[in-house]
């Protein structure tokens, strides 16, 4: 196994420790769980920087890698609605996107077509990773309201642009 599939292992690996520290809930459990979730996070980063530079993209990586980023983010995610922090109705949408875009990309499949991530599909990564991160902090609840936002508009915007760049591969006559 090479150093990036390695990464995204360690990854997966950590998405039930970061789930176990949430719902133990000891002293300062938030704050584990929040470095847990950064480290995750730059496993993340570095896996994709790593495969692509070294030319270690396997076929592994391509189906784990976005697999492991989104159970870790909506694992985060669902834990923030059962608090009370986020808004179910925000993480439906990021839910929702998620569907449609991979939906898109297996459509492009198909046909012979591979979607590469856009730059608002980045953005909108960052942001979300960002956004969470900080939401493990006890914040005011205005500022929650603001990562909310920034995580649920990046969302629709990227969403939006997949489709519209894109919107040649849906042919609603097949």
């Amino acid at each position: 196994m090479n150093t990036a599939n390695k990464l995204t292992m360690f990854r997966i690996i950590l998405i039930p420790i970061f789930l176990a520290v949430l719902y133990i809930g000891f002293p300062g459990s938030n704050y584990v769980a929040m470095a847990i979730f950064i480290v995750a996070e730059l496993t993340d980063f570095a896996d994709g920087y790593i495969a692509r530079s070294r030319n270690q993209v396997t076929d592994f990586g391509k189906f784990m890698d976005p697999l492991a980023d989104k159970v870790l983010v909506f694992a985060a995610m669902i834990w923030f609605v059962e608090r009370g922090i986020m808004p179910a109705w925000a993480v439906l949408i990021v839910i929702i996107r998620e569907f449609m875009v991979t939906a898109l990309r297996l459509i492009a499949v198909g046909n012979g077509r591979v979607i590469a991530a856009g730059f608002s599909g980045k953005i909108k990564t960052i942001v979300t990773m960002i956004c969470l991160t900080a939401m493990f902090l006890s914040l005011p609840q205005w500022l929650v309201y603001v990562n909310v936002a920034a995580i649920t508009i990046t969302t629709l915007v990227s969403g939006v642009e997949y489709f519209v760049k894109n919107k040649d591969i849906i042919n609603f006559d097949k």
